[in-house]
């Protein structure tokens, strides 16, 4: 049983062994240097069991239908549907439409169809999928802190300046012949999910597969609570696979507050993108490498329709 994650402790067991420990940061080695054949890293009730030939039980004991993912050098992973969830983050109108984004996001764009594929993975092994995307409310606007509203204000003029009067909250126009409502605001065009993925979303929500939750900074799982958090502690679900837009700000924002909380963490790297230099991502998927696991779709989907 997968406990709140107040009552367990993170799983930083790996990431805390000195780098003078490891020649391979992916090959869990003993005091002496030498491979450990098995270990169980963790607490009591929240914990993984490695072994060198099997990798990394993830399970926490739950091994109903247990699927097996190959994750790249660190060894294949096996988890538990019922305690995983996919978790899309701001595949929305805002960050995605070619109509509305100043710069054709293509990268965003090719992420897409692995999400998609993704999505139809996980509701045939019976794991949950979580739409976490931006959606603002009115007390939102009202408390949210200086540097978001600078930061999501539009630019005016040559010097780029930021015009306070267009930052969440405001009234965006009209592009492509759609009004795209309220900035970031809960219930407008912007923030729907983007082209196909809103009738993904929709059929799932309806068919109970998937779930939906607005949030009001760039992590999911910020803070002391979050809906979303409220729900994984209620279900028990343990570990989350991240994927969406931005792979640097949103998605790896979540998933550093997974792993700190003491979830177990995977990026979905190629259902995953950003307008940002290539050397953020490099930065994300190194980290997340040492605190989690970073997968591909394909491996992915391949693992739970086994």
């Amino acid at each position: 049983m997968f406990f709140p994650a107040y009552l367990s402790l993170p799983l930083l067991a790996l990431a805390c062994v000195p780098a003078a420990v490891l020649a391979n940061p992916f090959v869990v080695q003993g005091r002496n240097d030498a491979p450990v054949e098995e270990a169980t890293f963790g607490n009591y009730y929240n914990y993984w069991k490695y072994s060198q030939s099997g990798g990394f039980d993830l399970t926490r004991g739950n091994t109903n239908n247990t699927k097996t993912i190959s994750s790249g050098d660190k060894g294949p992973i096996h988890i538990s549907p019922e305690n995983s969830a996919l978790v899309i983050i701001d595949m929305q109108n805002y960050f995605l439409n070619p109509n509305y984004t100043s710069a054709y996001f293509a990268d965003g764009l090719a992420a897409i169809q692995p999400t998609i594929d993704a999505v139809h993975a996980f509701r045939q092994a019976g794991a949950k999928v979580i739409w976490c995307q931006w959606g603002l409310n009115t007390y939102d606007i009202l408390n949210i802190g200086p540097s978001y509203k600078y930061g999501f204000a539009s630019s005016t003029g040559a010097n780029g300046t930021k015009n306070a009067e267009a930052s969440v909250g405001s009234e965006m126009g009209v592009y492509g012949g759609v009004d795209y409502g309220r900035k970031l605001m809960e219930g407008y065009y912007n923030t729907q999910p983007y082209g196909p993925l809103l009738a993904l979303a929709e059929e799932g929500i309806a068919a109970g597969t998937d779930v939906y939750f607005p949030k009001n900074r760039q992590s999911c799982l910020w803070g002391a609570q979050t809906p979303m958090g409220i729900y994984t502690e209620a279900n028990e679900i343990s570990t989350l696979f991240f994927s969406g837009v931005n792979i640097d700000q949103c998605v790896y924002g979540s998933y550093n507050d997974a792993y700190y909380k003491g979830y177990d963490a995977i990026i979905v790297q190629d259902a995953s993108a950003t307008t940002s230099p290539s050397y953020a991502t490099e930065m994300v998927l190194y980290n997340a490498k040492l605190h989690g696991f970073v997968m591909n779709s394909t491996d992915i989907v391949a693992g739970l329709t086994a």
